[in-house]
């Protein structure tokens, strides 16, 4: 089967049942979305499939073969970071580090629905543009769990990256 992950195509030769989440970091070598809970209740495996964030450890990789996936490793690059990698660690949206690259994936998805005008529970309206209140980022990104609770620096990263991430 082929994957076309951040951007380059990979030939792999995996097992049926194996996890998106396994293919990307057992057979790609890609580490940087995390194997946290493995039930998708945390978010640590979060990626971007043709745009849209997903919990890589609920899918299998096989039914991703013509998808486009983005990895942590996908969005920037050392010395060019990804604005929302960097609003990031100008917020301190980190301690231990382990939930962050799914923190950061899920914030790029999660400002793409936004944008979109897809509405949340924290919505004032279900329809058109939503305000990006503290509450509507935070219900947004309940999905994704940090066990050392930087949650509000979290979201004053994304809050501060959002105008400045373009589709």
């Amino acid at each position: 089967m082929q994957l076309k992950v951040n951007g380059s195509a990979h030939a792999l030769d995996v097992d049926i049942r194996t996890s998106l989440l396994d293919a990307l970091r057992d057979h790609l070598g890609l580490t940087g979305s995390k194997k946290g809970c493995d039930h998708g209740q945390c978010g640590a495996c979060t990626v971007l499939v043709n745009g849209r964030r997903i919990n890589s450890c609920l899918t299998l990789a096989v039914m991703h073969e013509d998808d486009e996936i983005v990895t942590i490793e996908g969005l920037g690059q050392p010395g060019n970071l990804h604005p929302m990698q960097q609003s990031f660690l100008e917020h301190d949206g980190f301690q231990c580090g382990y939930c962050t690259p799914g923190q950061i994936t899920s914030a790029v998805g999660m400002l793409e629905e936004h944008r979109a005008g897809w509405p949340s529970h924290a919505s004032q309206a279900l329809d058109g543009a939503q305000e990006l209140t503290d509450a509507e980022i935070s219900e947004r990104m309940s999905g994704n769990i940090c066990r050392c609770s930087c949650y509000p620096n979290i979201v004053d990263a994304i809050r501060d990256a959002a105008g400045k991430v373009r589709p």
